[in-house]
């Protein structure tokens, strides 16, 4: 491409593609001058390994939020052709099926023609330049007038200290469960599966195999926590968003956005799927801090701070989310600390405008955004409200 493009977002998840939607339809960005830069197959590629790893059936978000512009698009296409046919809601706030949602997503896609935006590569690094920036992909240099950062958590795992030298190894049967090469068909074979996690993934994961026939054991080191969100609804509008807003220090913000998040909870639902589990002996749930991983034979031993003491299994699962720390590796961390100079927050985090603006013409989405949007900046919600903010900055 000669001429710069008027946007290059990197990252093709949800927050990536719907921003991708978003400036051309309402945003005036003409199609040909927005890219979307990643290295997966398809949009959503992460998000749908993800979801199927742990067994989800319907979403934890409203069908209010999804890939579409209008917020009952959902509903309509629940009203005809494939739609209608495939159409899963939970009540309440009609929480949609994930393969009805994969439908809709897909048909979205397609209608909108967004693959035809996407730029299968991996941006590795970012340079200003007097009319925008230059990026630098596997496939050459990409100029650009304005860049979006829509990266997220997922290449972070979160693997406890005490769980890194067996679960480096493949043959030592300890697995993540958001790692690329988990698939929860792997574990056909175990008879028994230790589940470290007391979050929805672990619940979801734990169901899922019992169905199946597994005798499995949650590792937790909490009671299940049963929220219906991951975060109170009254952080989608102004109730708690006002406040949020006002607040100038961002120590606080953080702390705000930290006693938001329902961690490692469940919606009530998943959690009554649970004791169902556990009522016929197929889950148990220990209550314990795991403090050390053994293989022996072809038994992993996990053991623990209390009684049991220890748990055996074939394999042990780490349903243990994602690291919190800024995500974006050395492509963020050079562009934030070295050549571009942006300000960051004691946290890590971008501090951005009300536009989401990190620099001149440089904006964030998803957990980099975080510090202005609050606690919903990562989900489908947060990627609604990052288009309207990066709307107005056009």
């Amino acid at each position: 491409m000669s001429l710069p493009l008027d946007w290059l977002i990197i990252g093709g998840g949800v927050h990536g593609t719907y921003l991708s939607h978003a400036l051309v339809q309402r945003g005036g960005a003409s199609p040909d001058r927005v890219r979307v830069l990643d290295p997966h197959p398809q949009p959503l590629d992460t998000f749908w390994r993800v979801t199927g790893a742990t067994g989800m059936t319907y979403l934890r978000s409203p069908g209010v939020h999804h890939l579409d512009l209008d917020p009952y698009a959902l509903r309509r296409f629940a009203k005809r052709g494939a739609g209608r046919r495939h159409a899963r809601f939970v009540y309440p706030y009609d929480r949609p099926g994930l393969e009805f949602f994969r439908l809709h997503t897909e048909h979205v896609v397609r209608e909108h023609r967004l693959d035809a935006r996407r730029e299968r590569c991996r941006a590795h690094r970012i340079e200003r330049t007097e009319t925008g920036y230059r990026v630098e992909t596997d496939l050459g240099s990409l100029l650009t007038r304005r860049l979006v950062l829509a990266v997220g958590l997922a290449e972070q795992l979160c693997i406890p200290r005490w769980a890194q030298a067996l679960a480096a190894h493949a043959e030592a049967r300890v697995h993540h469960i958001f790692a690329p090469s988990f698939r929860r068909e792997d574990l056909a074979g175990a008879s028994s599966v230790a589940i470290v996690g007391g979050g929805i993934s672990a619940a979801q994961l734990a169901c899922a195999l019992a169905a199946a026939g597994t005798e499995v054991t949650v590792v937790a080191r909490h009671e299940a926590r049963v929220h219906r969100f991951d975060s109170d609804p009254e952080w989608l509008g102004p109730r708690a968003m006002t406040g949020f807003t006002r607040t100038r220090d961002l120590a606080e913000r953080r702390r705000q956005i930290a006693a938001a998040r329902h961690r490692g909870s469940m919606p009530p639902e998943i959690a009554s799927a649970l004791r169902r589990e556990a009522r016929t002996g197929r889950v148990r749930w220990v209550e314990a801090e795991p403090l050390a991983l053994d293989a022996k034979g072809d038994r992993v031993i996990l053991q623990l701070d209390r009684p049991p003491h220890a748990v055996q299994a074939d394999r042990v699962v780490l349903a243990t989310g994602f690291d919190s720390h800024r995500p974006g590796g050395s492509l963020v961390d050079d562009a934030a600390l070295d050549r571009l100079g942006l300000r960051c927050a004691a946290c890590g985090y971008p501090v951005v405008s009300a536009h989401l603006e990190w620099g001149p013409g440089l904006f964030v989405s998803g957990p980099l955004a975080e510090l202005e949007l609050g606690p919903t900046a990562r989900n489908i919600a947060g990627a609604r409200a990052a288009a309207e903010r990066l709307a107005g900055a056009a």
